[in-house]
């Protein structure tokens, strides 16, 4: 009977990683749902015990199914190290690039820039916090970058990439403060052209994320907390027997987060 929150990556066999806490990289970790991976797209679904978290009665199923998103932004805003007064630019304004703006200004970032293509989403950015946007079109890279400090008024010392996307992770590269650090959460090609010596001799640190760990209590408890409003990012809602339908809109690149509810008449908390 208990209301639960489902961590999705759960480890095989105690090793190395999971003893000293970074079990996401254990490289046997069972992951709901990345092939061969079965996932959870049914009514009844069995699960570790110790990968599900009790929700608080302030919390809803649909902020508790959020949790795993939110994880993604509070572990690559870890591996930052956003800290107070920080100044960060997030490239990607898609779901991702939203929980990372939510999180570095919970963290205490001074003024968050984000980037995107599509106007509509640079305007959610800005509802979950966003002090600047720019929208994107043709700009180089450097262009972009420029921009970038154009309107935190410095470089920032933190970038965290959303997309995956070749050109971004270069003005990433570009616009970020030497000594800072750039966390490559999209994923894209396996090879990518980067500007690798601008980056070494600037000693700008570049850090990779892999899903996340440690992070569904602390996720729980800023929801309960009411500190982080994670509400607007669902913009679409379809019960589990419309599932295809659900897969077919994220496809179309419509809304940010389209959510699947068991029961669509569930009037949770």
């Amino acid at each position: 009977g208990d209301r639960v929150a489902i961590e999705p990556g759960v480890p095989r066999e105690m090793d190395e990683f999971c003893k000293t806490g970074r079990y996401n990289l254990s490289p046997t970790i069972f992951f709901c749902a990345t092939p061969p991976d079965d996932g959870n797209l049914c009514r009844y679904y069995k699960h570790s015990a110790s990968y599900c978290y009790k929700l608080p009665d302030n919390v809803t199923f649909e902020e508790g199914a959020l949790i795993e998103p939110l994880s993604v932004g509070i572990h690559a805003c870890k591996r930052a190290g956003v800290t107070l007064g920080s100044k960060v630019f997030v490239s990607g304004s898609g779901p991702i690039g939203l929980v990372n703006v939510l999180v570095a200004k919970m963290m205490g970032a001074a003024a968050v820039v984000i980037t995107d293509l599509s106007a509509s989403r640079l305007q959610k950015a800005k509802e979950v916090g966003a002090d600047f946007t720019i929208q994107v079109k043709n700009e180089t890279p450097q262009e972009v970058a420029s921009k970038v400090e154009s309107l935190l008024g410095c470089m920032p010392e933190i970038t965290v990439e959303c997309t995956g996307v070749q050109a971004c992770i270069q003005a990433g590269i570009y616009a970020t403060r030497s000594g800072g650090t750039l966390v490559l959460v999209g994923l894209g090609p396996e090879m990518v052209t980067v500007p690798i010596v601008n980056a070494a001799v600037r000693e700008v640190d570049i850090r990779g994320i892999f899903r996340y760990c440690n992070t569904w209590p602390v996720a729980i408890a800023l929801l309960s907390s009411k500190r982080i409003n994670i509400k607007p990012l669902v913009t679409h809602r379809f019960p589990l027997e419309k599932a295809l339908e659900a897969f077919e809109t994220t496809k179309r690149g419509e809304g940010v987060k389209v959510m699947l509810k068991c029961d669509p008449t569930d009037h949770n908390p």
